[in-house]
């Protein structure tokens, strides 16, 4: 804790990047979040998470490739550009204690969250040694052990699961915070507003993510949403919203710190706009033509998480023979958990009868 303040403290006196802009600008007479800074990263915590950017990106190629040999079946939402939002936020989190639930982008969500690449793969390839034992897919992994929820199909209906995790972790006392993730299509669903309000009205420890990667499926955020400044989306009910640049793990990073410190002071439910960008479809079998492939090559020349950060690297004093052989065992790592994949059986069928029911007695 007081190495976290001692950072805080240090990133105030420099002219550290902020956050985009903050709903406060439109409720002056109330209790607010300070605007964040971007977190003051060691040259140990920017490897780590150059590190572990770079292990989603690599392992979402290679289930891109999987997924085009017909080794992945069902859908498949890649996590490509986006890497920098979990990484930023999960990295703060502590495991064990705090809780994750997200839609079906979930892949990027679970590696940050420490989970073995071998049982995800094995999972997106519908095999026995899955984390959720080869029946759940690309869209519904779970892994209770993390405390991590999901990983669901339907568009927003995590954040109502979400806002009830929050509840168990104030009933029980833990100390736990919910990060509940959703998209800007999610954005615009009734269940989430219904979830803003229990959760300000009792208090409830959880940040609302909002993944802005800018298009819900094919339409844009500008076109779906009559107010597009989707951080502003809780002030109905008096929730506190944050637009951070998605794309800088350290902007994300700083704006979790802020996050965590508003929910666990027990000022209730915070929402945090994370501005980022998928350079791939919507899923795998979306040709992405409602967009131009100068304006996805613009955002990868501009913004690209992973070369920013190499670049911070690089002013740090990381050679680039390091990061070279740090890419080369990252690759090395999601080649084995595809070997892993392809050689682990299917499911017996008998296990489409187990973990149908819970009875509690």
């Amino acid at each position: 804790m007081a190495k976290a303040a001692a950072k805080k403290k240090a990133a105030k006196g420099k002219s550290a990047k902020k956050a985009i802009a903050s709903s406060a600008d439109s409720r002056p007479n109330r209790e607010w979040p300070d605007i964040p800074e971007s977190y003051d990263a060691n040259k140990e915590e920017l490897l780590e998470f150059y590190k572990q950017m770079l292990l989603i990106r690599r392992f979402e190629e290679k289930a891109g490739q999987l997924y085009g040999l017909g080794l992945i079946g069902g859908f498949c939402h890649l996590y490509i550009g986006q890497e920098a939002v979990a990484i930023g936020l999960q990295s703060a989190l502590t495991p064990g204690k705090d809780s994750v639930i997200t839609g079906y982008r979930d892949h990027g969500h679970m590696l940050a969250y420490g989970i073995d690449p071998n049982v995800i793969m094995a999972e997106l390839t519908g095999r026995a040694a899955g984390i959720s034992k080869g029946k759940g897919g690309s869209m519904h992994m779970f892994s209770t052990e993390h405390k991590f929820y999901g990983g669901h199909g339907i568009v927003g209906a995590q954040v109502s699961l979400g806002t009830g995790l929050a509840f168990k972790h104030k009933y029980a006392d833990d100390g736990g915070v919910c990060l509940a993730y959703f998209g800007d299509g999610a954005a615009n669903q009734g269940r989430v507003y219904e979830s803003f309000n229990m959760a300000e009205l009792w208090k409830l420890p959880i940040i609302f993510v909002i993944e802005n990667n800018q298009y819900a499926m094919g339409t844009s955020v500008n076109r779906a949403s009559s107010e597009d400044q989707l951080f502003r989306r809780g002030e109905s009910f008096r929730i506190p919203g944050i637009q951070v640049d998605g794309m800088d793990v350290l902007a994300v990073r700083g704006a979790a710190e802020t996050a965590l410190d508003w929910v666990r002071g027990g000022k209730g439910p915070i929402l945090l706009e994370m501005k980022t960008y998928r350079y791939r479809g919507h899923s795998m079998s979306d040709p992405a033509k409602y967009r131009s492939r100068d304006e996805v090559q613009s955002v990868r020349e501009k913004s690209d998480p992973i070369e920013g950060l190499k670049a911070e690297l690089t002013k740090a004093g990381v050679k680039e023979e390091e990061l070279k052989a740090l890419d080369k065992g990252i690759r090395q790592t999601v080649n084995a958990a595809a070997d892993f994949a392809e050689n682990s059986p299917e499911p017996e069928l008998p296990e489409l009868y187990t973990d149908i029911l819970v009875e509690n007695y």
